[in-house]
């Protein structure tokens, strides 16, 4: 369920929003210019985002970016998560949920410091939905079956029906429909005994996207009507545009052009109000299938790919990957063969990622681990009842043999008390050595399962794409498409993505040994220069830009670490300076004598970082990672790898950069004594 669904900050009634909003907005601006105490500040700032939004968005924007610097400086959790929700929200409604992401995680770490399990459940949900936007179904499934969990544990039915109904809807996504709608039809019924008006057309509206999926459009087009209903007369603003969406698509199956290009009309107007880029993406995609129909191609042309552009901005996989079927789609109805073959590549290749074994594997993982804690919550009550029974039987016996014999029983009573103390404390102790063995055995495990998980995920994704780059090379040369001027071209293409996944290979087999504490250091005298010298001459034969290598270092720099880790990272560091430079740039290799150490710094002049990149860049929970200046792509191990491997020869690394000036990487290491 979406999350304006069950925020309760912002779900109010959109009607008596709009009826008291100018008085109310004028008052709070009136406030501000005085003097108030920051905390009920912050809390101001957020209302007027929350007032604004459907009146003037860039205003709404710029309260909540103001209340997020403010509970930041304070420091305190209430105010901070109050902020991160606000902005998170905002990022949802404009369709930017890579962005969302990261405050919705803000919220949830504060609220874990809070302790407050309602809120961490109302978290995990966010987060989930984040994921779902962005076709991440595997991490939405983990993110939803946590938030029904917590839920579950605190008795909260309402977050407990949020959560089975987004289960249901990331069922639909992987086209188990009958199990979206098992999920989707027990939240519509937990909705209406509980009177939530605004979830039952949240029901509807999925339940119809199911009907359609199912091609049963009568039924779809009933549902889904029931649900603008619904969310008309509720207000409910963020729901209104995907329902005629789903209603243009129904009509663009049955041939209905003018129905269809109505509601996308309908659509694009409500999504535009808010800014909600995602929402103008789709609908712009399904005008292009109009288009398509219709034999308009240059019209349908400029749609689509002006849906693809936002797609590919914003991360939006599953977006991408419907746009790249309607170009490949598109270009065979015109004839060109050729370009029809490369999208419908692109969309298989990422189709291929999106819905991998690996991520079908987990959330099959997932399912059973939510089925068998359902089971388990069945199992501890019926075993609770039958205690309280067995208990009250022995508490009658207890009471009749005591009116019998009262002396004997007393004595008996004590010996059995003393005894059984005795073994209790005994097997206590077992039980607690046992347990300590058993959560040792499991962190390994568990560590184990991601080193393996990641391994995978990598070789999933970024070592098929060579593989697909030379099926590609050898279709066109099959069918002749290919002439000789143009091989030279295609072969460096695939020799650069071969050499992505040489990189690739080594670093991954690294960074296993590392996790698994099979990788030895031997420290001994280095000499830097030399090193930098080889990788400058290595790196200069293979990499296809016009970009100046450097090297500044001073010849008898000689450290004392492990050649070869420190090798890897003076490499991965140039390597991901090239990265993001673009051509006629320069990178330069210096050192620095510092007390008992060297300071190395490798610096670009290229694209640079902005500070919420700069946080996270070497979070190794998370690596992350984007595109290079000429489309380069990477995994985010290299600067983990980089950190550890400095780390562990006793150095310590950092970076420096602006947004479009560039960046620099400093590590440390020791001097040869």
């Amino acid at each position: 369920m979406k999350k304006t669904f069950w925020i309760l900050l912002f779900v109010c009634s959109q009607a008596a929003l709009h009826a008291q909003a100018p008085h109310e907005i004028d008052s709070l601006q009136k406030a501000l210019k005085g003097s108030l105490p920051d905390s009920t500040r912050v809390r101001a700032l957020v209302r007027l985002s929350t007032l604004n939004q459907y009146i003037n968005f860039n205003a709404s924007t710029r309260y909540t970016d103001e209340a997020v610097t403010l509970a930041e400086k304070l420091g305190v959790p209430e105010l901070k998560v109050l902020a991160f929700q606000s902005k998170a929200y905002l990022l949802t409604s404009s369709g930017d949920h890579s962005n969302a992401i990261h405050f919705d995680n803000l919220s949830l770490e504060n609220d874990i410091e809070l302790k407050d399990s309602v809120k961490i459940a109302r978290d995990y949900n966010n987060i989930g939905n984040d994921y779902y936007e962005l076709g991440e179904y595997d991490d939405s499934f983990f993110y939803f079956t946590q938030s029904h969990r917590i839920a579950t544990a605190v008795k909260d039915t309402f977050r407990m029906l949020v959560a089975y109904h987004n289960v249901g809807r990331v069922f639909k996504e992987l086209g188990q429909y009958q199990r979206a709608l098992d999920h989707l039809n027990l939240a519509k019924k937990m909705s209406e005994k509980q009177k939530d008006d605004e979830g039952i057309a949240y029901a509807y509206d999925e339940i119809g996207d199911v009907q359609l999926r199912k091609n049963e459009y009568d039924s779809a087009l009933a549902t889904l009507n029931r649900a603008l209903e619904l969310t008309r007369k509720l207000h409910v603003n963020s729901l209104e545009p995907k329902v005629h969406s789903k209603l243009a698509t129904i009509y663009l199956a049955k041939g209905d052009f003018q129905n269809a290009r109505a509601h996308y009309d309908s659509a694009y107007t409500l999504n535009a109000r808010t800014k909600d880029r995602f929402g103008v993406a789709e609908v712009e995609l399904g005008r292009g299938i109009v288009y398509t129909k219709e034999g308009d191609y240059a019209q349908a042309l400029s749609k689509i790919e002006n849906s693809l552009a936002v797609a590919k901005e914003l991360n939006a996989r599953v977006l991408e990957i419907k746009c790249f079927n309607q170009l490949s789609l598109l270009w065979e109805k015109k004839g060109d063969y050729k370009r029809s073959l490369e999208y419908y590549k692109q969309f298989k290749l990422l189709e291929d990622t999106l819905f991998s074994q690996e991520m079908q594997g987990k959330l099959i993982r997932d399912q059973m681990r939510l089925e068998t804690e359902s089971r388990d919550s069945q199992i501890a009550y019926l075993s609770q009842k039958d205690q309280n029974t067995t208990n009250a039987l022995k508490k009658q016996e207890f009471v009749r043999n005591i009116l019998v014999v009262v002396v004997a029983l007393t004595v008996i009573l004590l010996i059995t008390v003393y005894r059984s103390g005795r073994r209790r404390r005994q097997i206590n102790m077992l039980l607690l050595q046992h347990q300590e063995e058993m959560e040792k055995r499991s962190e390994e495990l568990e560590r184990l399962n991601q080193v393996k998980d990641k391994f995978f995920s990598i070789i999933s994704h970024d070592l098929r794409s060579p593989i697909n780059a030379l099926s590609g090379l050898l279709d066109l040369l099959d069918k002749g498409a290919v002439s000789e001027t143009e091989l030279p071209g295609h072969v460096r293409e695939l020799k650069a993505r071969f050499n992505h996944t040489r990189t690739l290979l080594n670093n991954l087999l690294d960074w296993t040994l590392l996790q698994m504490d099979k990788l030895s250091l031997q420290a001994a005298k280095i000499d830097i220069q030399r090193i930098v010298e080889e990788n400058i001459q290595l790196l200069g034969s293979v990499h296809h830009k016009d970009i100046e290598l450097v090297n500044e270092v001073p010849k008898n720099t000689i450290g004392f670490a492990d050649s070869n880790t420190i090798n890897l990272v003076i490499r991965n560091l140039m390597t991901n300076a090239l990265k993001f430079t673009n051509d006629g740039g320069k990178v330069t290799i210096k050192s620095q004598e510092k007390g008992t150490q060297w300071v190395i710094s490798v610096a670009d002049n290229g694209v640079g970082m902005n500070t919420d990149v700069l946080k996270i860049l070497f979070d190794k929970t998370a690596p992350y990672t984007t595109r290079g200046t000429a489309n380069e792509k990477g995994t985010g191990l290299g600067l983990i790898l980089c950190k550890e491997f400095v780390e562990k020869n006793g150095g310590k690394i950092w970076v420096e950069s602006e947004e479009g000036k560039g960046s620099t990487f400093y590590f440390t290491l020791p001097k040869a004594s």
